[in-house]
């Protein structure tokens, strides 16, 4: 662990607001509506992945220590315990994905809107809402403030993409009802963090869950080809990042 001073808690505050903002002023980035795809999501996404690849991915190890330690000894499974969490959270957000999808279609066929149907809407921005209340939360174990502007820069270009794609889905009802609701769930999971703390082995499976959610939520918005996205934005995003995680 790096001898960094710890973060003070004004720094979390302001990167509570900081996720609240983009989620309620993501709706007003017109420019992103475009096809091909706007480099700009690209170039977000990109950095989402290359967060999750060079910074999450090796936390998950310590994670691990943390989950073993906790069960104890004589579980096979547990030796991957928190990874197999991560494929819970990535296969979680699929499943969302897909209902959503499949609510358009068949509102379509109906001869209704190219909208979901109003219980889709709940149950995806309630999964959506406690996903962004564990990020509240998470924003507390930022120990070092250098640690905490990455996670928050992260996490803030991963939500313009997710209210990209949750717009898409729910059209005007994201727009009334959606946003609002996300952008207080962060705030209340900061809320939580403030006072309670969760064991050590928890926060690491919520924290796996996390990073599969976040690799789903990215890549099911870069690689459907009707999206036409720009790769090579979306590489720069993810090397340029990478270098300056490595840097750091």
């Amino acid at each position: 662990m790096d001898e960094a001073a710890p973060s003070p808690s004004w720094a979390a505050l302001l990167a509570v607001l900081a996720l609240c903002g983009v989620h309620l002023c993501a709706g007003r980035l017109r420019f992103l509506e475009s096809t091909p795809r706007s480099v700009w999501l690209s170039f977000a996404g990109g950095v989402s992945v290359a967060y999750i690849f060079v910074h999450v991915l090796p936390d998950l190890s310590e994670a691990q220590e943390a989950v073993q330690s906790a069960v104890g000894a004589g579980l096979g499974f547990v030796e991957h315990h928190v990874y197999l969490v991560a494929l819970l959270g990535l296969a979680a957000f699929y499943g969302l994905e897909r209902a959503a999808r499949e609510s358009r279609r068949s509102n379509r066929q109906d001869g209704g809107e190219d909208v979901t149907s109003a219980g889709v809407f709940w149950l995806h921005i309630g999964s959506f809402a406690l996903y962004n209340a564990l990020i509240g939360y998470l924003l507390l174990e930022r120990e070092e403030l250098r640690s905490l502007l990455v996670f928050t820069l992260a996490m803030a270009l991963h939500f313009v993409i997710s209210d990209f794609a949750l717009h898409e889905h729910h059209k005007d009802a994201y727009r009334r009802t959606g946003r609002w609701i996300l952008a207080a769930a962060i705030f209340l999971g900061w809320l939580v963090g403030r006072t309670t703390r969760i064991p050590e082995a928890a926060v690491g499976v919520l924290f796996a869950f996390l990073a599969g959610g976040v690799m789903l939520n990215v890549l099911k918005e870069e690689l459907p080809e009707e999206r036409q996205s720009r790769f090579w934005a979306f590489a720069v995003g993810a090397g340029g990042y990478a270098a300056l995680l490595l840097a750091l």
